[in-house]
């Protein structure tokens, strides 16, 4: 692994910064090399560039794409739960997940997270260490090489939280819909926060056409702050001023997730609160309403937690009163339950096992 370290990060790198690390050969060089890497292909695969600068490249670079550790695959529709182990050992998990639009993968943007949620099996053992921006795309080659299948959308909404690995995710963001690379539209990926709102300001002022979503879970501070820490430094009101700033500076509608928890937070009187404070704070002076999206999630249960999901009709019920409200919102189609998908659980129980 000392030797690894000390090698250059290829797979993070743009075709033009390829181009100069390559001094003194063909600027077309590195355009060939960009796009190899971005289909999965190691030095050795690269068959239009001279046997002495692959040589080069394997003596000098590193391609960081992981190698699957696990998988499971669920029998009813087609999700895929991996666990990959990246070049140094850690794991990660990744999901992906077929629907009618296109093969999406869930990605993890750290190792671990360090936002303390008390319903994510992600946070349990706290931060290991964010990913590279290679790393982060190393999934999508990983999931694509082992399905055969084009991922066309990508949520980073697995392990970790993408705004605490500020740079290494506007990196993968620009690697990922890079025209010569994988070249997947910004407008088919979507950012998940917990809220970490200098990071949303700063988000918006790179004004990139992804979707926005914001870790809600609760309708006022005191519920928000007993299960999620972030909201003791961020609470609502600025978090969500934060979401009515970037509205106004990118013109893109944002995405609030909402776990619902039983007897936590899917009361009628939580939805009301909920509904209230969304249109007060997301509605200008002027009466200009910016528009919102909730998606409710019914829990997925984390071992040795006490906290379980609602049951169907109380989801349902709760959607209704947002709508009744003027609020627009959906429940989450739940994959993979025959394969425990949700994020975390299955890194946590193979690192116990071990």
């Amino acid at each position: 692994m000392a030797d690894t370290e000390c090698k250059i990060d290829i797979l993070s790198m743009t075709p033009e910064e390829i181009s100069d690390y390559l001094k003194g050969e063909p600027r077309f060089r590195a355009g060939q090399i960009f796009k190899w890497l971005s289909s999965g292909t190691d030095f050795d695969g690269m068959t239009n560039i001279p046997a002495s600068l692959r040589q080069r490249l394997k003596d000098e670079c590193i391609i960081k794409t992981p190698r699957v550790k696990k998988k499971l695959s669920s029998k009813l529709d087609g999700t895929i739960k991996y666990l990959f182990e990246l070049y140094d050992g850690v794991c990660v998990e990744a999901v992906y997940m077929v629907y009618q639009h296109g093969n999406t993968l869930c990605v993890s943007s750290q190792a671990g997270c360090r936002m303390g949620c008390k319903f994510c099996a992600s946070t349990k053992a706290g931060l290991l260490r964010s990913l590279s921006a290679s790393e982060i795309l190393g999934e999508i080659l990983a999931a694509e090489a082992d399905t055969g299948t084009r991922i066309s959308n990508v949520v980073m909404m697995g392990m970790g939280e993408p705004l605490d690995n500020f740079d290494g995710t506007v990196r993968f963001l620009q690697l990922v819909s890079h025209p010569d690379g994988k070249n997947i539209g910004l407008r088919h990926i979507s950012v998940s926060t917990c809220g970490i709102v200098p990071r949303i300001y700063d988000l918006a002022k790179l004004d990139l056409p992804i979707t926005l979503s914001i870790s809600l879970h609760a309708s006022n501070n005191d519920s928000r702050s007993a299960i999620m820490p972030i909201n003791l430094s961020y609470p609502i009101e600025k978090l969500l001023a934060a979401c009515r700033d970037y509205f106004a500076a990118t013109g893109r509608r944002i995405s609030f997730e909402y776990t619902l928890i039983a007897g936590k937070n899917d009361s009628f009187s939580a939805a009301d609160e909920l509904a209230s404070k969304l249109k007060s704070s997301m509605t200008e002076e002027d009466g200009t309403y910016m528009p919102v999206h909730v998606n409710l999630i019914p829990l997925n249960h984390v071992d040795g937690s006490s906290m379980s999901r609602p049951d169907k009709n109380r989801v349902n019920a709760f959607r209704d009163r947002l709508i009744s409200r003027g609020i627009n919102a959906t429940v989450r189609r739940r994959l993979g339950p025959d394969i425990d998908a949700a994020c975390g659980q299955l890194r946590l129980r193979e690192s116990e096992s071990e």
